[in-house]
């Protein structure tokens, strides 16, 4: 690949979209992501799909403007009334993020799957990238963990509560918009960034250590779960994922011992996840009670960093 100054992203660290300056004040994010169905509404599983995608650019605490989608559907096999709810939803969602929706492509497949490219700016000075903790900052986690194991439970129709599935919907529908609500001063405060997605807790909270001499003390009893994913994860309805994120990050964890299920949400990978903020501990509680109040009412502090070799450390 060819060098160029203006480039800041590359494959390393886990970066959650390519970024590069567009002059002296601004950068651009560029990302795509898409999906298979997590739900069966195909309004709603639009809705998540299109937070998913447009959370790469609120994970750099940049700001949308324009969306295309990527739609892969069983033209022959499910109704096109299907596709229209679903595109009606990935729509809501661009619209509610404040971007522009304005075209996309499409192909008849098997599998159904939807998502979005985003374009999206961020002042270079407000750039969260996921490096860049500092020892002794707090880690935040601004939504519950748990949606792999719901979603694993809905498809294996083991929930019967209602409630449980409208909560997990509601945390995946909702955007990480945190950065357009925050003041400028606070978006400069936080020291670094990512989006709780497909690696789940564990590989995400890793990559924030891969370019520092930093360990991150996970508090597990802390850790925020969606509603009913304790029961389901002790049933056993655990993703396929998450056994693959766990054969890939346990080496890199101390005190990962026993099989209590909230080692499970370590490893759950998320769809929509929420953001990881690490902040100074003196900025902590602003930012903490700012989220709660932005409609992430479970954010949580779930770590501190300290120097180290790049570990997770469990307590």
């Amino acid at each position: 690949m060819p060098s160029d100054d203006r480039l800041i992203t590359s494959w390393d660290c886990g970066e959650d979209a390519a970024l590069w300056k567009i002059d002296e004040r601004r950068v651009g994010i560029l990302t795509l992501d898409f999906i298979t169905p997590v739900v069966d509404d195909p309004g709603q599983w639009g809705e998540i799909a299109a937070a998913n995608a447009i959370s790469d650019v609120f994970a750099m605490g940049g700001r949308p403007f324009v969306a295309l989608n990527i739609v892969a559907f069983p033209i022959n096999c499910l109704p096109i009334q299907s596709l229209k709810e679903l595109m009606d939803g990935g729509y809501r969602k661009v619209r509610e993020s404040g971007a522009f929706l304005v075209g996309g492509h499409s192909v008849e497949d098997q599998e159904p799957k939807y998502g979005l490219c985003v374009f999206g700016e961020v002042e270079i000075d407000c750039l969260w990238k996921v490096t860049g903790a500092q020892p002794g900052d707090l880690l935040i986690l601004t939504k519950p963990l748990g949606a792999g194991i719901l979603t694993t439970g809905i498809k294996a129709d083991m929930v019967e509560n209602a409630q449980w599935i409208s909560e997990g919907v509601r945390w995946m529908r909702t955007l990480n918009d945190l950065p357009l609500k925050m003041p400028y001063e606070m978006r400069k405060s936080v020291h670094s960034c990512t989006d709780v997605t497909g690696f789940g807790l564990a590989g995400h909270a890793l990559d924030m250590l891969s370019k520092s001499d930093l360990n991150l003390e996970l508090k597990l009893k802390s850790l925020p779960l969606m509603t009913g994913t304790m029961d389901l994860a002790s049933m056993g309805l655990v993703p396929a994922g998450a056994y693959s994120n766990r054969s890939l990050y346990e080496s890199k964890i101390d005190g990962l011992e026993g099989d209590d299920p909230v080692n499970d949400f370590l490893f759950d990978p998320q769809t929509s996840g929420g953001l990881l903020l690490s902040v100074s501990p003196d900025k902590a509680e602003e930012l903490l009670e700012f989220s709660r109040s932005s409609g992430f009412e479970e954010s949580t502090v779930v770590g501190k960093f300290s120097k180290g070799s790049g570990r997770l450390i469990l307590s």
